[in-house]
């Protein structure tokens, strides 16, 4: 029966050979020298890091950002790492150094802010239409078909293809989908209507013209709607055009005085 103090054999030939260090690290105190025993542990495994942050480099992440986690990552397995029990170093470092890495892109790649549950939704079904990919050919999986491979109903694949679009956003300085003549996203963007404006100012006067007499309303009406002239106006209700100008102006004042006022008791 193999020793539980006997070491695995490491799964790539170019591992370094620390089994004896992390024994000695195990059995010093707090202190200087175990501190620079860790150190020097650390820096021995650092190309193993490089080559599992090497993985997700087509991810959107820089390469350095990616190695600095996967660096923190192999710190946290160094300190964690308990040689009585029997396995590699590296057996139980990768996997330590690969789940920092994927915490990070979960945690801080997404530039839309997605629940966790929806975030592991798209990561089975990515995996889940990768692994159809293979039997699949000459089309997509349906979604019925990623739903049967990842356990998920059919309503949660859905979700999970949604998410994945919400892993990065587009610039708006992006092209637009089939534009000839360089438009971009954001030359699509609206801007403020003008027109709203126009409604609050009318609900602001409409109770106050309904107060006001027939005969004015009717005058307002003809020059503000029907835009007539004030002359007109004049020899539709035979008045003269002087009368009228002064309806309107007197109207016109009482109105803006009452929304006035009642914007200031508000």
């Amino acid at each position: 029966m193999p020793s539980r103090t006997g070491a695995q054999t490491h799964p790539h030939h170019d591992a370094p050979d620390t089994a004896e260090a992390f024994r000695r690290l195990a059995a010093l105190p707090d202190g200087p020298e175990r501190d620079a025993l860790r150190d020097e542990l650390v820096r021995a495994w650092l190309p193993m890091a490089h080559r599992l942050a090497s993985r997700f480099r087509s991810r959107g992440e820089s390469y350095d950002d990616l190695c600095q986690v996967a660096a923190l990552g192999l710190v946290k397995a160094v300190d964690r790492y308990d040689p009585d029990l029997g396995n590699a170093f590296e057996s139980y470092a990768v996997p330590t150094v690969t789940g920092e890495i994927k915490r990070h892109f979960r945690d801080h790649m997404w530039t839309l802010h997605v629940p966790r549950r929806v975030q592991e939704l798209r990561n089975r079904v990515r995996h889940a239409s990768q692994d159809l990919s293979q039997t699949v050919q000459g089309r997509t999986a349906t979604v019925a078909e990623i739903a049967a491979c990842a356990g998920l109903s059919e309503d949660e694949v859905r979700t999970g293809q949604a998410a994945a679009e919400s892993f990065s956003a587009l610039s708006l300085d992006a092209e637009m989908p089939g534009s000839d003549d360089g438009w971009s996203l954001g030359d699509a963007l609206g801007g403020p209507d003008p027109a709203l404006d126009t409604v609050v100012d009318r609900e602001a006067v409409k109770e106050r013209l309904a107060e006001l007499p027939e005969r004015e309303r009717a005058i307002l009406y003809m020059r503000f709607f029907d835009d007539m002239t004030q002359n007109s106006i004049a020899q539709e209700l035979g008045l003269s055009q002087m009368h009228v100008s002064r309806l309107i102006s007197r109207s016109c004042g009482r109105v803006r005085d009452q929304v006035m006022g009642g914007a200031d008791d508000a």
